[in-house]
């Protein structure tokens, strides 16, 4: 894969954005292989990314950051450029179910997600031998009824120990604390077994059997401290009929989970959705 800087923005919408934006990369050389942009006509807000060689520059990447921030300043633009070859550390949080966990290691391990994976965390012991198997520290912290402040607080510790960009949460079946999701806001990841905003909470799949519906499905989403709120990533769903009982629901709900997570984890790897309030724009 070849080297790229992803160049991504968000700013109050008016003329003359994408003129500057691209006179400015021009100025330094800079080829734009991808281009994506949307213009929010309710908010007027402006969404951009670009993916820029990284061997075309004529400056380095800290200079185009210095010298970006003129544009940024004049168009009031909220934006980052990261390099694509800076691997971000995801931390893969599970706890007894594994089908979500497993099809992520399958993907990192053959490379079809591109990532550093320094530990997987869980409240259980699941997935300690298929972790040591990969070499990858495992940490197990239980999490009690009763008083979860310590159990959170040693998560808290791990995600500050192996530096991690990312937390996935691959049916991680417990709550993270709202000080915790305000820390990393933006960058905790959830998959919802269901197609939200219904059926929020525990056991999706049996609320859905109650109510009879057709169709059933999954939520990639961004954590918050409102529970299954937060700005939604991806979703898909499968038919269903009467002739589905619960169990049939859940396994078919598992494959949709599994996909949709791993397209979520992707887009956001690949700098692709951008967050404005408690929703996203994804250059898919």
């Amino acid at each position: 894969m070849q080297a790229s800087y992803r160049l991504i923005l968000c700013c109050p919408d008016r003329v003359g954005i994408v003129a500057a934006v691209s006179q400015f990369i021009a100025a330094r050389g800079g080829w734009i292989t991808e281009a994506d942009q949307y213009s929010d006509p309710v908010n007027r807000h402006f969404f951009m990314r670009a993916v820029i060689r990284a061997d075309s520059l004529n400056c380095s990447l800290s200079e185009f950051r210095h010298a970006f921030d003129e544009v940024a300043n004049q168009y009031a633009m909220d934006w980052s450029v990261r390099d694509s070859e800076v691997l971000p550390k995801v931390a893969i949080f599970g706890s007894k179910e594994s089908h979500c966990v497993m099809d992520l290691l399958h993907r990192w391990s053959s490379g079809e997600l591109r990532f550093d994976l320094p530990c997987i965390v869980s409240n259980h012991g699941h997935f300690r031998d298929i972790a040591e198997w990969h070499g990858i520290p495992y940490e197990h912290v239980p999490v009690p009824k009763d008083d979860k402040s310590a159990a959170f607080e040693r998560v808290r510790a791990l995600l500050e120990q192996y530096a991690v960009d990312v937390i996935v949460l691959a049916r991680y079946m417990q709550i993270f604390p709202p000080d915790l999701c305000r820390q990393y806001a933006g960058q905790v990841i959830n998959i919802h077994h269901s197609f939200l905003p219904s059926f929020v909470g525990a056991k999706p799949y049996h609320q859905a059997a109650e109510r009879g519906v057709k169709l059933i499905g999954a939520t990639c989403h961004y954590v918050t401290d409102e529970l299954d709120a937060g700005p939604i990533i991806d979703q898909d769903v499968v038919r269903v009929s009467h002739h589905n009982s619960v169990e049939d629901m859940v396994l078919l709900g598992r494959d949709v989970e599994k996909q949709v997570l791993s397209r979520g984890l992707r887009y956001h790897l690949e700098d692709r959705v951008l967050i404005h309030g408690n929703k996203t724009v994804v250059f898919a």
